[in-house]
């Protein structure tokens, strides 16, 4: 494995508070050595830009980048994209799907000429169908397509499960699967704390903690995190910024990491010409594999539940 080299560039399209908080992240844990960042709303831009480089001496970062002119992301390794419709309080995140695909019919193009060997990672919702839209509007190889998924959803989990039972969320591993929305679901089946099976585990009184009430409170909990936080403050930011700097890192750094990205898959259970997050071994070549986690029938069925839902958007959007 290698670390980040001296010339990786990180470009990230959309300057709000996605974009924005991504940046913030990527200079601070030193994810590229190179991080630009472009919008075509050049005050705002180039306001952001200029607070991001006032503490670029306290960053890992050697520097930021940025501006209303795309050719800011030429020779870019990995080109995230933020920019779209915002997600509204109430909203699902598959309402926006028909705004975003247009948006990203024009930028998609235009991105590849300043960047045609780089990586291409979708944050902006929904997601999944932006991942399939980049690929056909792109004709890029399904390896170097890939969302943020549900790296976030899992983070989101394990904290739950580890605030439940107070541990680190580190020592909590269990992944959050298929749609980046309303459909998603957790991997029960073969979630571990430690190496002990997450189903087993007992609190210090002898009980079983996590039976399937408590499951589905927690799963539950992690698919309307990002509503609560929307009603809020009226976007999620920073923690999607942590997660995107994740991947990032991920490829950049060639980690091989198994992350729950999301992918065009190609007859995983049975689901094919689809993109959602499963997990997948995350490297240079960007999703380099998808890996056949096992499932109990409950996930099984979630699953397709997910597959069907994010199929009948694409064909309402003909994709």
């Amino acid at each position: 494995m290698t670390d980040t080299a001296s010339t990786t560039k990180l470009s990230i399209v959309g300057a709000g508070s996605v974009g924005s908080s991504l940046a913030y992240a990527s200079l601070i844990r030193g994810s590229a050595n190179t991080v630009a960042l472009y919008d075509l709303n050049t005050e705002k831009v180039d306001a952001e830009v200029l607070d991001l480089a006032h503490g670029s001496q306290y960053t890992q970062a050697s520097q930021i980048i940025g501006g209303s002119d795309i050719s800011c992301v030429a020779g870019s390794d990995i080109v995230v994209i933020t920019a779209g419709a915002r997600q509204k309080p109430g909203q699902s995140r598959l309402d926006l799907a028909g705004t975003n695909v247009d948006i990203l019919g024009s930028l998609m193009p235009q991105l590849l000429e300043q960047a045609p060997n780089a990586i291409y990672m979708l944050v902006t919702n929904p997601c999944d169908v932006l991942t399939t839209a980049a690929l056909k509007i792109s004709g890029l190889p399904t390896h170097r397509v890939l969302s943020s998924g549900t790296v976030l959803d899992t983070s989101r989990l394990r904290w739950l499960v580890g605030n439940k039972i107070g541990i680190s969320p580190r020592s909590v591993h269990a992944m959050m699967v298929g749609e980046h929305g309303d459909t998603e679901f957790a991997l029960w089946s073969s979630a571990t704390i430690g190496q002990s099976p997450l189903q087993d585990w007992k609190d210090s009184a002898g009980n079983r903690v996590f039976d399937r009430e408590v499951l589905d409170s927690l799963e539950h909990e992690v698919m309307n995190s990002a509503y609560k936080v929307i009603q809020g403050k009226g976007a999620t930011n920073y923690a999607i910024g942590v997660a995107g700097a994740r991947v990032v890192e991920a490829i950049l750094r060639d980690q091989k990491a198994v992350l729950p990205v999301s992918t065009l898959l190609n007859n995983y259970h049975g689901i094919s010409d689809i993109a959602l997050s499963v997990p997948s071994i995350v490297g240079r070549g960007g999703v380099e594999r998808t890996l056949n986690f096992p499932m109990d029938d409950i996930e099984e069925a979630k699953l397709h539940k997910s597959a069907e839902a994010l199929l009948s958007v694409q064909k309402s959007l003909g994709i």
